[in-house]
């Protein structure tokens, strides 16, 4: 009797989580966090120019499709950014971008909390670095059986970013579609 219970439990569990949708886990409120890098006009300006160039790269062995040719230009424009980990401060951010078939894998090694110069394809990809907090809501019931009323809904709390790069603009730096 009881592991009929248990599963049926698990069942309305595991319905649950597939009713949690990308699109309706992106509905929920973005967390708004404090930047941990505070530079004033003047520290910027006293800044060197620091250009990121990627560590490693492999090729992935396609054809570049020339029809994206104005999407990778404006991609691989190189912008001004600082970029803050946000789950553990002050420590170098190690990823792989592929932003267009046929142009290979990028491995970049982008320093924490210091103004650089990278294309705007690793500086939005740094900026999508997010995860979904989620929850379970104690005022929803869920289930109602001879036992009682049972409560507990599984739902997004909020989107956490785990990794930012935030503009420089100060510089001529034109950033996500925000000129300086």
């Amino acid at each position: 009797m009881k592991t009929k219970e248990a599963a049926k439990q698990l069942d309305e569990f595991e319905n649950q989580v597939k009713n949690l949708t990308l699109d309706r886990m992106n509905e929920a409120p973005r967390l708004d966090v404090e930047p941990q890098t505070q530079l004033s006009s003047k520290e910027l300006d006293r800044s060197n120019d620091h250009y990121l160039k990627p560590a490693r790269w492999i090729s992935d062995g396609q054809k570049f499709n020339s029809e994206f040719q104005k999407d990778w230009e404006f991609a691989k424009e190189y912008v001004q950014f600082i970029a803050e980990h946000k789950e553990s401060p002050g420590e170098t951010i190690e990823l792989w971008t592929h932003p267009f078939g046929g142009k290979g894998a990028e491995f970049w090694q982008v320093p924490a909390n210091k103004p650089v110069w990278g294309p705007r394809y690793l500086a939005e990809q740094l900026r999508n670095c997010t995860y979904h907090r989620l929850r379970m809501d104690e005022s929803r019931p869920t289930a109602v059986n001879h036992a009682g009323t049972m409560y507990g809904a599984l739902v997004v709390d909020n989107i956490v970013s785990r990794i930012t790069a935030e503009p420089v603009f100060n510089k001529k730096s034109v950033f996500m579609g925000a000129a300086a």
